[in-house]
């Protein structure tokens, strides 16, 4: 019988060929079926016009996180519609976390919701996902 590898031995393998997420500087704390909880600071290079965090930013960490939780189940997971909806203003060097949850899941869907806070534990944006499961698996 072959091994079904883990949520975190699935967030291991997308990470090693993930070098957007590695450029964020992304910091995986926990890894479960349908979860994920990632952390990162915000880089002189991450900001905008404005001098603050450019948006793409925190939509990459979500991004990031939908993608982990998605695939914590086994099966291979495409996002097929996302949203964002920032809340407050980020500045260089603020810590942030993003926690994915898992808010439905069927044999060819799943649905996630990703909140973004920051070191003071301030909500800062609010993700949605959407995810197709197709047919393959990961393997070891």
């Amino acid at each position: 019988m072959q091994h079904r590898p883990s949520p975190a031995e699935i967030t291991e393998q997308m990470m090693h060929h993930d070098a957007f997420s590695r450029w964020l500087g992304i910091e995986v704390l926990e890894t479960g079926p349908g979860r994920c909880v990632l952390q990162m600071t915000l880089r002189a290079e991450m900001l905008n016009g404005f001098g603050i965090a450019h948006g793409g930013i925190t939509y990459a960490l979500a991004d990031s996180a939908l993608a982990f939780a998605s695939n914590s189940h086994g099966r291979k997971a495409v996002s097929v519609e996302t949203s964002i909806s920032h809340t407050k203003a980020l500045h260089e060097g603020e810590r942030l976390t993003a926690t994915a949850e898992e808010e439905h899941l069927s044999e060819k869907i799943g649905i996630y919701r990703v909140r973004v806070g920051n070191e003071r534990d301030e909500t800062v944006a609010v993700f949605k996902g959407v995810v197709y499961r197709t047919g393959k698996v990961w393997e070891e």
